[in-house]
């Protein structure tokens, strides 16, 4: 006998999170439970505002008639909509048994708040592999503070994310506040540019490797290897079904890249499937799933040593079910 039950939540977000210009107060999504007998599988559905094609009520109104269409007994095709797609294709996978328990919690983390206790806390990695926003403030700043960073810790490793802000110039003159002797160890700037061709411009120009992140989720993007591309980064809710991970993983280890999984702001339900794949799919790369700290909750799973509050989805009235 099958069942599928669908829940709504909504998260506070610390001092809210700015996302292209927009300031996002509370984090809100969907998560399902399929049962079918004894088995039961969880997934999560949570368009990313101002990323995702989709919008939460779109995503909902796509989930409940693929849910209804299940619980009478088929197996429909993925939805077209990415965040139906991963959320779906996840509680299957906990159902069959094909989504290992394992998971790879060691996130890069990122950098924000006090500046004494962000170096506290990189020192006390066991991998020193951090992430920075950079494009929300001048490009000069965000060179300075790159380099302080490196500086005062010869371990760390960065991964700068610029989300296209930088026009060349802002970019070259991030690349002038950056020592050429620590640039190796920015291991690569996501979309530095408006533009691809800026990005590869400012990569060859810098020596500073970059990523590919929205680009891969544009219609004709290809997978392959370029010169200073060294990663893309992949965020599976903005992306599809597990499936569709794994062929686009398998694409880009084809042509050498490196795959950081990486999140779209899931709940700690969202972000330990997401580990759970980082191990299974991309077993040796630190995945990007530091985004717990800007929550004020817990959703129904525990993120290891988190200290934040859980909240229980069977304490809250269901938005649907079939």
């Amino acid at each position: 006998m099958r069942s599928a039950t669908l829940w709504r939540y909504a998260i506070p977000l610390d001092a809210g999170v700015i996302l292209r210009d927009r300031r996002l107060k509370q984090r809100d999504g969907l998560v399902l439970r399929l049962r079918d007998g004894q088995a039961e599988g969880w997934g999560e559905i949570a368009p990313l505002p101002g990323f995702s094609v989709e919008d939460l009520p779109q995503a909902q109104r796509a989930a409940e008639g693929w849910l209804s269409r299940w619980c009478a007994g088929a197996l429909p095709v993925d939805s077209s909509l990415p965040s139906v797609a991963f959320g779906i294709s996840c509680a299957l996978a906990e159902l069959d048994g094909s989504l290992p328990q394992a998971g790879n919690y060691h996130a890069a983390a990122l950098c924000v708040g006090d500046p004494d206790e962000l170096f506290a806390r990189l020192q006390a990695l066991p991998h020193q592999v951090a992430k920075m926003k950079v494009g929300l403030y001048e490009p000069i700043r965000d060179g300075m503070i790159a380099s302080l960073l490196l500086e005062a810790l010869p371990q760390l490793q960065l991964r700068l994310d610029a989300n296209r802000s930088w026009s060349a110039e802002k970019a070259r003159q991030f690349a002038r506040y950056v020592d050429p002797q620590l640039r190796s160890r920015i291991a690569f700037i996501e979309e530095p540019c408006r533009t691809r061709d800026d990005s590869r411009r400012f990569a060859a120009e810098s020596g500073l490797a970059i990523a590919w992140d929205e680009s891969v989720r544009e219609q004709g993007f290809v997978i392959e290897a370029e010169a200073g591309v060294s990663a893309l980064v992949v965020k599976p809710m903005l992306t599809g079904s597990i499936s569709t991970l794994q062929q686009l993983i398998a694409r880009a280890h084809q042509q050498g890249l490196t795959v950081v999984i990486s999140s779209a702001i899931e709940s700690s339900l969202g972000l330990t499937q997401l580990a759970r794949l980082a191990q299974w799919l991309t077993p040796q790369v630190l995945p990007g799933l530091d985004t717990l700290d800007l929550m004020q909750q817990q959703l129904q799973r525990r993120w290891p040593d988190s200290p934040l509050p859980l909240q229980l989805l069977a304490e809250q009235e269901a938005a649907w079910r079939c």
